[in-house]
């Protein structure tokens, strides 16, 4: 198989896909089984058959996850091949989780205990090197999209909107909320308009997400976007700040310098924390969006700017022009379309697509390969106030991330008050986390499976004949079969 990857048969593309896996594995038949899932979930999927165009890819961080057959390129038959790449991938890209394929296909009549011989040490080895997870071959396909959803979470998460220039994303906006779909439904319908638009909300909600959303879904969006936090300018800066100076207008000022409403001439301004400008700023911030038109600070020319203005406070401003903090006449002018964004305690329906964003975040920034969440922390997150809302979310997975050392996020990873009246346990174990004698045991039980439903398979379900093939009794096989809720009628 060509592991060329302009080849339509080896790639699949999706326009919407979110997400994007490298399955690295010279048989055909199973390769196929995993393209057309991945091709159905809408995960953009490469095949390749050998180490060098594997990494390739892995080089370019284009992918989110790769299955790793063990036998691939020139060393078909031996598991080194698969490992050796797998070490590689670590080396370079040691947050990529890895799922290695191990082929469990028995030969006739070979017995049950070679089989697994043959098989436990690989699964043992790949752990050891890094591996996440493993999946035995003939791929089952309940078992493939369950390590998809384990280590590949971002797939299923809604998007309410994005944006994509190139390889980088200028934003994204997840979730599932009403509320918050109404509110991105709000923003681009006014998007297409000039008027002003006022984002309220609390601090940390995404209101600057918001924001920019409008400019890119406006006719402005090839124009400059310019964002300006009125909070952190004291009063004599604000006012140069907005509409610059003259060279000699105050002490220090050496040079002409150009205002954010000069350079936004023809795009978005926008300006966050407007509740905190004075009085005076107040005025000329009026005088803009009235008639259009500003004087830089020292200077006599009437400059004209075309620049759609968007508002963002975490403060009531209508509150604060019942008590004269604030222009009625300014409030109106900047209200007229207002979008208020809920606090994230209002959607709590989105905290674990969130929390799995910020997850996959972390990893590809800092390094790390932690890929489960366990449910208790989700629990707590549940039942959290949030305060700091969403970058409070954020900043507490990055903090999580950094102190925790193995593959799993804990109530140890976060501070205890999240969990105060929970009742904790120890976390199960998952993918490096596991301990060796776990890894085996995980690594038998599987192979037993599929060498179970292949025998039984083989011999039309009749229960002594695969005793015979795989050289155990008849009430050992019984008590597989049992165990792992095969029923023989299946195969009959």
């Amino acid at each position: 198989m060509s592991s060329n990857p302009a080849n339509p048969d080896i790639r699949l593309e999706r326009p919407n896909a979110t997400a994007s896996v490298l399955i690295v594995d010279g048989d055909p038949q199973s390769g196929r089984l995993m393209l057309e899932i991945l091709a159905r979930k809408g995960i953009l999927a490469y095949l390749v058959d050998d180490a060098a165009a594997a990494m390739e890819y892995v080089d370019k961080r284009v992918v989110d996850a790769a299955f790793i057959a063990g036998a691939i390129g020139s060393t078909a038959g031996s598991p080194a091949a698969g490992l050796s790449l797998l070490s590689r991938i670590r080396q370079t890209a040691p947050e990529l989780p890895v799922v290695m394929l191990g082929d469990a296909t028995p030969p006739r009549d070979a017995p049950i205990r070679e089989l697994l011989s043959s098989g436990i040490d690989t699964a043992v080895d790949a752990m050891r090197l890094g591996c996440c997870d493993f999946l035995v071959k003939p791929v089952d396909r309940g078992r493939f999209e369950h390590l998809l959803d384990t280590y590949l979470p971002n797939h299923g998460v809604a998007k309410i909107a994005a944006a994509r220039e190139g390889r980088g994303c200028l934003f994204e906006i997840i979730g599932r909320s009403p509320r918050m779909i109404q509110c991105v439904e709000l923003a681009k319908r006014v998007a297409v308009t000039s008027a002003p638009v006022l984002i309220a909300g609390e601090s940390g909600v995404g209101k600057e997400l918001i924001a920019y959303l409008v400019h890119y879904k406006s006719r402005r969006a090839a124009g400059p976007y310019i964002r300006v936090n009125c909070a952190a300018l004291s009063d004599s800066l604000l006012e140069s700040e907005l509409f610059g100076h003259e060279k000699g207008a105050f002490t220090g000022a050496v040079r002409r310098k150009l205002g954010k409403f000069e350079l936004a001439h023809g795009g978005t301004i926008f300006l966050d924390e407007i509740g905190t400008i004075t009085p005076a700023a107040q005025i000329k911030l009026l005088q803009v969006l009235q008639e259009r038109t500003f004087q830089r600070v020292g200077g006599e020319a009437v400059i004209e700017t075309d620049v759609r203005v968007i508002a963002a406070s975490n403060r009531d401003l209508g509150q604060m022009v019942e008590q004269g903090l604030f222009r009625n006449d300014l409030f109106y002018r900047l209200n007229v379309f207002p979008i208020e964004i809920p606090p994230l305690r209002e959607r709590r329906e989105d905290i674990p697509q969130l929390t799995e964003i910020f997850l996959r975040k972390m990893n590809r920034f800092n390094h790390r390969g932690i890929h489960y969440v366990q449910p208790q922390v989700m629990e707590a997150f549940q039942r959290y106030s949030w305060p700091g809302n969403i970058r409070e979310l954020e900043n507490l997975v990055e903090r999580a991330c950094i102190l925790e050392t193995s593959s799993i996020l804990t109530p140890a990873s976060f501070p205890a008050e999240l969990f105060a009246g929970l009742p904790l346990t120890a976390p199960p174990s998952a993918g490096i986390g596991m301990k060796l004698s776990e890894v085996r045991a995980r690594a038998v039980a599987e192979a037993e499976k599929t060498y179970l439903r292949e025998l039984l398979a083989r011999n039309g379900g009749r229960i002594n004949r695969t005793a015979e093939s795989a050289g155990v009794t008849v009430r050992q096989i019984s008590k597989l079969l049992r165990r792992y809720g095969i029923r023989k009628e299946t195969y009959r």
